[in-house]
């Protein structure tokens, strides 16, 4: 068991107004279910979000259809960030416990990442600033397969939880881990496929990677990065370059 409050912050209060359009429809008191109780609508909902994303990303890094992973990758990453929003609209989640229940040993996911990293390598390494709204900074480098796994290995946290019938718990997780974490690094995700395929569609060739963003040693130059990145998204659009 882990106290919530000393290994994962303190549960702090995140409320959300209302939408500018009106009332969210999922907005409402705090979610409370006793263990083992049936979970609502709203719990099962961000539970098959959260699945299919798992599912999907899982599948996508076998490599099997190398020419539609950017794409598939794009509309899966925008679905959980909708799930994401659904969490971030609503009031605090409430678990049952002070303590968080001991939910086993978490899954590896090295080789996920470095099935990411294989299948995505000639555009893996992107930028982003970490915090529009802190200090300004110069943007660091990230990797969309670093970012996936880490996505995955949290939300597979919380679905421990839920398939053992503790939904609070779940709903707390992925509601706490989305507004700490994985929702920034989902957006961040989210904007570089954006770009890869604007990219293509406007013909407008991609930058060379800067000095120091790829930390491996490939052994290819800028130039060839950029062709082979370009390449990956002509094939997977039918688009002749």
């Amino acid at each position: 068991m882990s106290d919530r409050t000393i290994n994962q912050q303190p549960h702090t209060p995140h409320q959300a107004g209302p939408h500018p359009a009106g009332p969210a429809p999922d907005r409402h008191a705090p979610h409370t279910h006793a263990h083992g109780s049936e979970p609502d609508d709203f719990a099962v909902q961000i539970a098959d979000s959260v699945e299919s994303f798992v599912l999907a990303v899982s599948e996508v890094a076998k490599g099997d259809e190398p020419g539609s992973a950017v794409s598939l990758l794009l509309l899966e990453v925008s679905q959980l960030l909708l799930a994401g929003g659904r969490l971030g609209a609503i009031e605090d989640v409430v678990p049952e416990d002070r303590f968080e229940p001991d939910a086993g040993p978490e899954p590896d996911g090295e080789q996920l990442r470095e099935r990411l990293a294989e299948l995505l390598a000639p555009i893996d390494v992107y930028h982003e600033v970490f915090d529009p709204y802190g200090p300004p900074e110069k943007p660091n480098a990230f990797r969309i397969s670093d970012d996936l796994a880490g996505v995955v290995s949290e939300l597979q946290h919380g679905l421990t939880h839920y398939r053992e019938g503790r939904v609070s718990e779940a709903l707390w997780w992925w509601q706490f881990s989305y507004l700490s974490n994985w929702g920034t690094t989902c957006s961040a995700v989210l904007r570089a496929l954006q770009s890869l395929i604007a990219h293509v569609r406007l013909d407008s060739p991609l930058g060379a990677v800067p000095d120091g963003a790829d930390t491996d040693d490939d052994g290819l130059t800028d130039e060839q990065l950029e062709q082979q990145a370009g390449d990956l998204m002509a094939a997977e659009l039918g688009l002749g370059r």
